[in-house]
């Protein structure tokens, strides 16, 4: 099965023909014509999608929408309507709608459209967010984890969002995964004179390369096979806002001198279209690659990234910024205990020392995620070295050449005991092996006596580094 999704029109003809279509390709179809029957079902069932006209009788789609971002604020929702204008679309997306499709619709496009919805969705669910029936608010710069601590990086980055948000000088946002980039681009978006705007998203690195134009310039009626009707793109629908072109390093080379073009005249055409289209939009981008790298090797241009790069904003990463840890901790302590109806009181000094050590490659993204799993599996009101995750505790425990620390009145049982001594055996025995053969997996795997898929696990579950593939 591709995704549950659930259809909603007011036309019965138009939800047998939705719900055929998907359950052809797939999907598991949950139907209705019947709002309020439908919005009982977001509220108890788990869902991959949701599909709704936007102009029905009694509870519109705007409605349906809000109900959504309540009770499954993870599920995106796609709007389909008759009455394609941009003010609809700018409408329905500023509020958080995944995409709009219009009457009369392409099979082909609405299927593309749901695919990438649930796949959306499916990645949403890895990630922590607002619990069910608890609306997700606005963050305020003091609200968001990114921005918090005292450290000089944090401090900086406070006052450069401060200084640049209010111009419409083009931002561009540099930083590993996990680091709050898209965060930053929504606080620049809320502090300037665009606020009451639209702030339209695009994830540069989940469009296929044929869709990236169309989806970013929009196209014309008969542009191409399946387009049945016109649509405006992302440039369109920023109008007056602020466009966040997300991972903009995963950018074809082949698009990204039509972008260029688009940035400087602040004009474009659509797809199959000949008349050109003026707009008004303060961009953001962002992007974890070395974009110099990039220009190097041939795969962005150079003068593309100089019109971004107008002013640059490098998100610190978390291993940079150790003295934020501990008050991160203590945010992510309070949204869990709230979440999750719990009463943890604080962090033992020596996790909180483990957790302080460790290299955090995911960044504040991880943090959060470790935080949520330890908060949800502990049983007392102190998260303690037992509570953290093994990745965790056993890197650190690698990188020290010693033992996760022992606290008062919780030392380790005879089990937890033999498990470490056996653990420190085995990583004895393999880093010995891997010195001897080079660091070399494969021979090392024959020394041992494993196979090399057994000691690449071992490998992986012990922390140690320095090996050959």
């Amino acid at each position: 099965m591709k995704g549950r999704v659930l259809v909603l029109d007011d036309e019965k003809n138009m939800v047998l023909v939705i719900s055929a279509m998907l359950e052809r390709a797939g999907f598991e179809v949950m139907a209705f014509q019947e709002p309020r029957a439908a919005l009982e079902v977001i509220e108890s069932e788990e869902l991959d999608a949701v599909i709704t006209d936007l102009y029905m009788p009694g509870v519109g789609g705007m409605e349906v929408l809000t109900h959504a971002k309540r009770f499954q604020p993870q599920v995106p929702v796609v709007m389909i309507t008759a009455f394609g204008t941009v003010e609809s679309a700018v409408n329905a997306l500023k509020n958080g709608a995944f995409d709009f499709i219009t009457k009369p619709f392409d099979q082909a496009e609405l299927l593309g459209v749901i695919e990438k919805a649930c796949l959306t969705s499916r990645e949403r669910q890895k990630e922590p967010g607002p619990s069910p029936a608890q609306p997700a608010a606005s963050p305020s710069l003091s609200d968001l984890f990114s921005f918090t601590g005292k450290s000089p990086r944090v401090t900086e980055l406070r006052r450069v969002i401060e200084k640049v948000a209010p111009s419409d000088s083009t931002i561009l946002i540099l930083g590993e995964s996990g680091t709050g980039k898209e965060l930053v681009a929504q606080e620049i978006h809320n502090r300037s004179p665009r606020a009451d705007r639209a702030l339209i998203k695009v994830n540069c690195a989940v469009i296929p390369a044929p869709l990236i134009e169309s989806e970013l310039f929009g196209y014309e009626r008969g542009a191409f096979t399946g387009a049945v009707s016109s649509k405006p793109g992302r440039f369109e629908l920023a109008h007056e806002g602020t466009l966040f072109l997300d991972e903009v390093g995963e950018m074809p080379l082949e698009m990204q001198a039509k972008l260029l073009r688009a940035i400087q005249e602040q004009e474009f055409e659509r797809v199959g279209g000949l008349s050109t289209i003026r707009v008004n939009v303060r961009l953001v981008a962002a992007t974890n690659r070395n974009l110099a790298t990039e220009i190097r090797a041939g795969r962005f241009r150079e003068d593309l990234y100089y019109r971004l790069n107008v002013v640059p904003i490098e998100l610190p990463a978390l291993r940079e910024r150790r003295e934020d840890i501990a008050p991160l901790i203590a945010q992510f302590t309070e949204r869990f205990n709230e979440k999750f109806g719990k009463s943890i009181r604080r962090t033992s000094p020596e996790a909180l020392s483990v957790l302080e050590q460790y290299r955090w490659p995911g960044n504040i993204r991880q943090l959060e995620n470790a935080m949520e799993r330890m908060i949800l599996m502990s049983e007392g009101e102190v998260l303690t070295v037992r509570d953290l995750p093994d990745e965790i505790s056993e890197e650190v425990y690698a990188a020290t050449g010693g033992q996760p620390p022992v606290e008062a009145g919780t030392a380790p049982g005879f089990k937890e005991i033999v498990r470490r001594q056996t653990q420190t055996t085995e990583r004895t025995l393999i880093e010995k092996a891997l010195e001897e053969s080079d660091g070399n997996v494969t021979r090392t795997a024959e020394k041992l006596g494993l196979s090399r898929k057994g000691l690449q696990l071992k490998i992986k579950e012990l922390g140690i580094r320095r090996v050959i593939e």
